[in-house]
């Protein structure tokens, strides 16, 4: 392998531009304990106002804003509504059980969208003996689907399905951005309804750290005793603020770039012997392909890295490949080299 490797493991590993570290080097900071930071108090405002809530809170990760949210969101002993290979079941290691005492009640989606049907269904009141239900999780783009997304009309109807059964809703809006590119839509929208929403900065945005937990005034008050309860209660969080807040800035309209690169790799993923997708299933910037037997996913990776290009395996037999900030034509150029020197 010659020179640095073209990473499309995935979306976090972007690193700063020197416009963002100009910025977070230049930030005016203050204890954000207290209350007394006024560029994390500025990021929590431009959230709000990009998501359309009340309030907003600064968290130092999707997985932490998630849980906040379950954890105002559900009581002990009930459960949670998620999609089965939504990232809050998969990828947060039983949170809810450990810090909450709720339990996930597995749905299964098509394509990780959940069906607004099944939602009402398993919402329903039930005889006192079963386990009541209480909140509903859904997650747009969907990571393990391949970056998927539920569109306005599904959100909507499933939100229906929630308020029949006096369901709090969470939003995992980790790549909510993305989501609205594709749909050709605003994140405004695709928030509206829920009681609560998280997005990342540190994935298609391109932030080196933090996320950010949105909704109404009350609950992000609560939110902020959670947050502190959980050791997420930072100082002069402003330096990594301002990251966020130059992202928002500067990096949201260009993810339509990852998406063109995206369908770039998923057409040449689909002509290559080695691997099965359709180009039709990537929306976003994430391209899960399957490797055709008797190849492993192991020597697939293994084969790709010596070519120069890291990715991800993503379960039995399915590699990831992930589009990004860091990751230009050229990059691209690369990649598609790569998977013909197999």
């Amino acid at each position: 392998m010659n020179g640095v490797p073209v990473d499309l493991r995935s979306d976090t590993v972007t690193r700063p531009t020197p416009a963002m570290r100009q910025a977070m080097a230049d930030a005016v900071v203050g204890d954000d304990v207290y209350g007394e930071d006024p560029t994390v108090r500025a990021l929590e405002e431009r959230a709000a106002a990009t998501l359309g809530t009340e309030a907003a809170l600064f968290v130092p990760s999707g997985t932490m804003g998630n849980q906040i949210a379950i954890h105002l969101g559900a009581q002990p002993g009930t459960e949670v509504l998620v999609e089965a290979d939504s990232h809050v079941y998969n990828y947060e290691l039983g949170a809810m059980a450990a810090w909450t005492g709720a339990m996930p009640r597995i749905l299964h989606g098509k394509a990780g969208v959940l069906d607004p049907d099944e939602v009402e269904q398993a919402g329903r009141s039930k005889p006192y003996y079963h386990s009541r239900v209480s909140m509903v999780v859904v997650e747009n783009t969907h990571n393990h689907a391949g970056g998927t997304v539920t569109s306005v009309a599904t959100k909507d109807a499933i939100l229906r399905s929630a308020s029949a059964c006096g369901l709090v809703a969470h939003l995992d809006g980790a790549r909510i951005f993305n989501a609205a590119a594709a749909l050709r839509s605003s994140a405004r929208e695709l928030a509206a309804g829920f009681d609560t929403v998280m997005f990342c900065l540190s994935k298609g945005l391109g932030a080196p750290v933090g996320s950010v937990l949105c909704g109404s005034r009350d609950r992000m008050r609560e939110a902020r005793i959670v947050r502190k309860r959980l050791g997420g209660g930072m100082r002069q969080a402003g330096i990594l603020a301002a990251g966020g807040l130059h992202a928002l800035e500067h990096h949201v309209e260009r993810l339509e770039e990852d998406h063109a690169r995206a369908k770039r790799l998923a057409i040449a993923l689909a002509s290559h012997p080695a691997f099965r997708i359709d180009p039709e299933s990537v929306a976003t910037n994430i391209v899960i392909a399957e490797v055709v037997p008797p190849r492993t996913v192991e020597q697939a990776l293994d084969l790709l890295e010596r070519e120069g290009v890291l990715a991800g395996g993503m379960g039995p037999g399915r590699v990831r490949f992930v589009t990004h900030l860091d990751v230009d034509d050229a990059g691209i150029e690369r990649a598609l080299s790569a998977l013909r020197a197999l």
